[in-house]
């Protein structure tokens, strides 16, 4: 998909699937390695989704999140929050309803964030 047609997505209806769709297609064009994309409804009210990708090195990692900073600006994500952009071993980016954790492969191994909120929620048993 090229950058004009995901453009288009998330300006069109503006919802969080044309984002996470935008997102994840800028990730692919910075050549992020294993995209992986959770769906947090019903698990967190921080937001809809989160979306983990690896970069190979630090350069990579801070690139990939420059490119991406940069690309969701330009389509009027003007609040955007991120951390670790300075160290550039973990970059979280907080684009509201999306959250991108762009990480170094140890280092995502590491926290394993999938795991962590793929799981399925154990039954509350009532009180």
């Amino acid at each position: 998909m090229n950058n004009a047609s995901r453009s288009e997505m998330v300006t069109m209806d503006g919802n969080s699937a044309s984002l996470v769709t935008f997102i994840t297609g800028c990730l692919d064009d910075s050549k992020g390695e294993e995209i992986v994309t959770i769906d947090l409804e019903g698990k967190t009210t921080i937001a809809d989704t989160m979306i983990i990708v690896s970069g190979r090195s630090r350069r990579h990692v801070g690139a990939i999140a420059d490119k991406l900073v940069k690309q969701l600006k330009e389509k009027g994500h003007k609040r955007l929050k991120i951390e670790g952009l300075d160290v550039g071993e973990w970059v979280l980016l907080d684009a509201g309803d999306v959250i991108v954790h762009i990480f170094q492969p140890e280092i995502r191994d590491f926290y394993n964030l999938e795991k962590m909120w793929s799981a399925e929620r154990p039954d509350v048993s009532p009180v």
